[in-house]
């Protein structure tokens, strides 16, 4: 049976759990002498043991950490413009799940939302922790705060995924360097957009004949970077 996971800020000799981490392990049932894994977010877990359960608050003896490898060859940035609804906790989570390492949020000429409170931008930083709790990794990928895209630094390999295009994102990424891939929002971007994009460093990669929502284009491109080459 796998170990159950929680997060901590930094793995000490003896841990304490409190609110959601702690809640959850409850619900899971989890007892005195479980063994756990915990992990911190920036590539380190360790096993743990529970010594004490106590109303809101569990303590653990904490192991040896080590290091925890998971993450594609080179860093991958999702540059995905403001979406409806919870169309982004969807990206977020499955994308996290498919390796990348940061989201930036953008400001776009199409996008309906142009800002995001604090409280929605905390919630998609903890759908970032549960998924990466979920899939095993020991990275958290960070979500930054929305820019105008007008804003977005030049890349040394970056995709933008735009209907009609031919070229396939396979044969348009070096894992040499880092990869950043931009998503339009429901509107998608606008012509002029995506030729201020190409001279950031982008090139238009295609992702088949159908039109995919704003919410299933930036999972297919990171499906075929990372999961169809076995990262």
């Amino acid at each position: 049976m796998r170990s159950h996971r929680a997060f901590v800020a930094k793995l000490e000799p003896e841990a304490k759990l409190t609110g959601a981490e702690a809640a959850h392990l409850r619900v899971l049932r989890a007892d005195v002498g479980d063994t756990i894994t915990l992990f911190d977010g920036a590539g380190l877990e360790a096993d743990a043991k529970i010594l004490a359960l106590e109303d809101f608050t569990i303590t653990l003896r904490v192991g040896e950490s080590r290091v925890v490898n998971l993450e594609p060859p080179q860093e991958i940035t999702l540059a995905i413009a403001l979406l409806k609804g919870d169309k982004l906790a969807e990206v977020v989570r499955g994308a996290t799940e498919l390796g990348v390492m940061r989201f930036q949020l953008l400001v776009t000429e199409h996008s309906d939302l142009k800002e995001i409170g604090a409280q929605k931008l905390e919630r998609l930083q903890r759908v970032a922790l549960e998924a990466s709790k979920q899939c095993r990794r020991a990275v958290t990928p960070l979500v930054l705060s929305p820019i105008k895209l007008k804003n977005l630094e030049p890349v040394t390999c970056g995709l933008v995924a735009h209907p009609g295009s031919s070229l396939k994102p396979r044969e348009a990424y070096d894992w040499a360097v880092p990869i950043t891939i931009a998503t339009g929002c429901e509107g998608g971007f606008s012509g002029s957009e995506i030729q201020w994009l190409e001279t950031r460093g982008f090139v238009r990669v295609g992702l088949g004949p159908r039109i995919l929502r704003a919410e299933t284009a930036p999972i297919a491109i990171l499906g075929a970077l990372t999961a169809g080459e076995g990262f």
